[in-house]
């Protein structure tokens, strides 16, 4: 397999290989593919002839994990440029086989953090940009500037849980029009200079509260986790990895409806609802990285991996 330069530290590689049971022979899709840690681990777990689809939003992330992988053969690894809130008509007629496990490793790489010019770091001075997809026509630069003051508080509040996110909304908007990350940061930490000393960068939770509403990120979980379940066979698991509260509420909550056989009111004595359920939940508590990762990859830290099984 070819070596190239690539920038993320994939977490939890042994307790993904046996979440998903990932077996020699068998066919799997890395929903976030990013640069290929999980997909590298994947290919030599289900070697000989196992299968690998991995899609990825990011053209220019994508881009690595193709010289990465360049030696692997067209038979065993697919790499397509979409999103996996399409993974169900992604994955139609890429497998003629049953699909024996879903991936999918939640948030931003630190490639993204480190190497992309489209503002998603605070630590660099860049567009407001923010996009996974360059195609896509919302920007940071259009939620700073154009919506309105309650909008922009709501969506700081919602997506980064800033208790000051109407101070920042007010002060975003007061110095309006804003053309780089580095503005935008510095407004926000002289918002923040007023208030208790935050243990992280004041910018952080605002940034990924743009980040997060740029790419619809909360409305692609929601939609990729259901479409799953539309190309799973019984036995096939779905394993994810988030870093933050508001993705792994989603996904507890989504697993744990989808293990019930009816989602009635409590008060309705018999049930109307007709829900199937179509889930089990392998593991009801969240799997956490070891110490020892969290030593060698401080990104890691935040990390939770959920997994269901198709029933």
């Amino acid at each position: 397999m070819a070596t190239a330069r690539y920038y993320h530290n994939p977490v939890m590689t042994s307790e993904v290989l046996s979440a998903m049971r990932v077996s020699p022979g068998g066919s799997y899709i890395d929903c976030t593919m990013g640069e290929g840690g999980h997909t590298e681990i994947m290919l030599n777990a289900s070697s000989p002839n196992g299968k690998i689809l991995g899609i990825e939003a990011d053209p220019e992330v994508l881009n690595v994990a193709k010289q990465r992988f360049e030696a692997v053969p067209a038979s065993r690894l697919t790499m397509i440029h979409g999103n996996y809130k399409n993974i169900r008509n992604i994955a139609t007629g890429k497998f003629t086989e049953s699909i024996n496990g879903v991936l999918m490793d939640l948030g931003i790489s630190s490639f993204q953090i480190d190497s992309s010019p489209r503002g998603f770091s605070f630590q660099k001075d860049q567009p407001l940009d923010m996009r996974f997809n360059p195609k896509q026509e919302m920007t940071a630069a259009e939620i700073v500037n154009h919506w309105s003051e309650q909008d922009l508080a709501n969506a700081i509040y919602s997506y980064g849980e800033e208790r000051y996110a109407r101070q920042i909304a007010r002060a975003i908007c007061r110095q309006r029009p804003l053309n780089s990350t580095g503005e935008l940061s510095d407004i926000i930490s002289g918002v923040r200079k007023r208030g208790p000393k935050p243990s992280i960068h004041p910018a952080t939770k605002t940034f990924q509260a743009l980040r997060i509403a740029v790419n619809h990120e909360m409305q692609n979980i929601k939609e990729g986790l259901l479409q799953s379940l539309y190309i799973l066979d019984k036995g096939a698991r779905i394993a994810v990895i988030s870093y933050h509260s508001l993705e792994d509420r989603i996904i507890k909550r989504f697993f744990r409806e989808e293990s019930k056989a009816c989602l009635c009111p409590k008060q309705i004595i018999a049930c109307e609802c007709k829900h199937i359920a179509r889930l089990r939940v392998v593991e009801k508590k969240p799997i956490r990285p070891t110490l020892d990762e969290i030593n060698m990859n401080r990104r890691s830290r935040s990390a939770k991996l959920r997994v269901a099984e198709i029933i």
